[in-house]
C-alpha cells in the first residue's frame, strides 16, 4: 500500500495534483487510512491506465468515465467467463460435451 506521494514516485509520468483530481473525480479509489488515501496494486494500474489515456491518447475529461466504465464492464465479463468456465470444467466429462456442443451451434 503506498501513500500519494509515493504513487507519484513509483508512476513518475503523474503529478500529485492529477492524481488528487484523479481520485476526487472518482476515477481511482484509494482505501483511507488515518493518514490519507492509500493505494493498491489495482490502483496503482488504474493510474498507469489513466496516464496512458489523459497523457499520451489526449482523451478528454468528458469521456474517462464512459471508457473507465466500459472497461470495468469487460474485466467483469471475462471474471465471470473465467468462473463459469471453472464451472463447467468441473462437471463429468458428458455433461461438459453436451455444453460444448450446445454453445456452438449456431
Amino acid at each position: 500500500m503506498l501513500g500519494e506521494r509515493d504513487v507519484v514516485a513509483t508512476v513518475q509520468r503523474v503529478a500529485l495534483r492529477d492524481l488528487r483530481f484523479w481520485v476526487r473525480e472518482g476515477w481511482v479509489k484509494p482505501a483511507e487510512s488515518e493518514r490519507g488515501p492509500v493505494f493498491d496494486d489495482l490502483d496503482i494500474a488504474r493510474v498507469r491506465l489513466l496516464c496512458d489515456l489523459r497523457k499520451d491518447m489526449s482523451l478528454p475529461s468528458e469521456a474517462v468515465p464512459v471508457v473507465l466504465s466500459l472497461l470495468d464492464q469487460i474485466h467483469g465479463l471475462r471474471r465471470e467467463l473465467r468462473d463459469l468456465a471453472g464451472a463447467v470444467d468441473a462437471q463429468p466429462e458428458d455433461i461438459r460435451h453436451a455444453i460444448i456442443k450446445a454453445f456452438r451451434v449456431d
